[in-house]
């Protein structure tokens, strides 16, 4: 099946071309005639899968008759980044249509924004705070709206957005056609699903599980040896482009900040950026001026770049959803990547649940030449700084040694399936014993 079969208008088409598409993806081939037929959908697909595709053809084909320079369609983002890169998308197919499409969203000034929608536009992509705010300064209506097209939705839910969404919602006409899209299924998603979609189809590719294209892999590390052990992976391994995810904002700049002072060309990208410096972080990795790129889940919402190679948790997310979606980076488009996860004590038991998404095991290695025997430096286990000499880039540290790492494989044996009490008592046992101390 080709693109062709949609019998979308012939500048749709030539937009098509122009992107080199051929072959539409199961989501695509799936939501396409379903959103063609004025149908609610409610979507659910990895990222990576095209969705945005999945949606914007048939939006831009309704767009081809009816009035033009007034918004008819809603998109709603989580973030800035993805608001960005979904009018950016909507834009390239449509660039033969004369169809426009406008961004919404804080952090920058509203003036730009306003004037863009003064200047006549079908489409807008926002963010609901930005939003909410125009639209009670009267700067924008949107009660002729013909589409509401909910992205991420999963995440909006994890970012406090559903009152927001509520309220916007509340604005729109009652007859409308209402899509809603995300890679997960929550039951607060779900729910409002169920308030704001008249009899939707739903279409579901894949599980809800991280996406078969992607080995995954784990290291078993003390926290404060997770720097360096992330320097000398990169070192060592052929990496192309690495997506390294942290748990704060704090840490994803202090950690850039320190691989750029050892050599690597990185950078940071988390919320309390200034979009320009954003922009320049995403524009830098995507071109490959940075080969790492180190985010925080909120701030990495918003990538797509298809050629990375590796994802690394420097920090594990607190949620599988959230596995799923930092591992989403890599792998797509049917092509092969890499998960890698920095595992800490206290990680073991999430790490046990990830097993259990993906039905099988997590290898765990540990890397050769690398001393995980340094010892945690006075002032607490989050010194990244002060540890960069044990990645070992002037000189090979000692033979790592093995027995500190004996509570993992006593927990995380070679044997399928959920961890047995045995293995869990054995765990403990070592916890109680002290032999785990090195990777507290």
């Amino acid at each position: 099946m080709n693109f062709k079969a949609f019998n979308f208008h012939p500048q749709i088409e030539s937009g098509i071309k122009a992107l080199n598409y051929e072959t539409p993806t199961p989501i695509q081939v799936q939501s396409i005639p379903v959103i063609l037929q004025n149908r609610d959908i409610v979507g659910i697909a990895h990222t990576g899968t095209g969705k945005t595709a999945a949606f914007g053809l048939p939006i831009l084909q309704r767009l081809m008759e009816g009035p033009r320079k007034k918004i008819r369609v809603l998109v709603l983002a989580p973030t800035r980044e993805l608001a960005e890169q979904t009018h950016d998308f909507i834009s390239k197919m449509g660039r033969f249509t004369k169809l426009k499409s406008v961004t919404i969203y804080g952090g920058v000034k509203k003036s730009s924004q306003i004037g863009n929608l003064r200047n006549g536009a079908e489409i807008a992509v926002a963010c609901p705070g930005r939003l909410l705010d125009l639209m009670e300064n009267g700067e924008i209506d949107i009660s002729q709206i013909e589409v509401l097209v909910i992205d991420e939705a999963d995440e909006m839910f994890d970012m406090g957005f559903l009152p927001d969404i509520r309220r916007i919602i509340g604005q729109l006409p009652s007859e409308r056609q209402t899509m809603l899209f995300s890679a997960t299924m929550p039951p607060e998603i779900r729910q409002l699903a169920k308030g704001i979609l008249r009899n939707p189809v739903n279409v579901q590719v894949g599980e809800s599980a991280p996406v078969p294209t992607v080995s995954h892999a784990i290291y078993p590390v003390g926290q404060h040896l997770k720097a360096p052990l992330l320097m000398k992976l990169i070192d060592c391994m052929e990496m192309d482009s690495v997506l390294v995810f942290t748990r704060t904002k704090s840490r994803a700049t202090r950690l850039a900040r320190n691989m750029q002072k050892s050599g690597f060309c990185a950078a940071s990208l988390q919320g309390d950026m200034t979009q320009g410096k954003r922009k320049e972080a995403m524009s830098g990795f995507r071109k490959g001026k940075y080969r790492v790129l180190v985010a925080t889940d909120i701030a990495a919402r918003g990538i797509d770049v298809t050629g990375i190679s590796h994802v690394i948790n420097f920090d594990m997310p607190d949620t599988i959803d959230s596995y799923t979606h930092r591992i989403g980076r890599t792998g797509r488009a049917d092509r092969k990547g890499s998960a890698l996860s920095f595992v800490t004590m206290e990680d073991r038991g999430f790490v046990w649940s990830i097993e259990k998404a993906i039905g099988g095991r997590l290898e765990s290695r540990t890397l050769e030449d690398f001393d995980y025997g340094v010892p945690a430096p006075k002032g607490g286990p989050d010194a990244e700084g002060r540890m960069r000499s044990a990645a070992g880039r002037p000189a090979a540290p000692a033979r790592p040694s093995r027995r500190d790492l004996s509570s993992f494989h006593l927990a995380h044996d070679s044997s399928t399936g959920s961890p047995g009490v045995s293995r869990q008592k054995s765990l403990l046992g070592s916890l109680k014993s002290g032999r785990a101390r090195s990777i507290r």
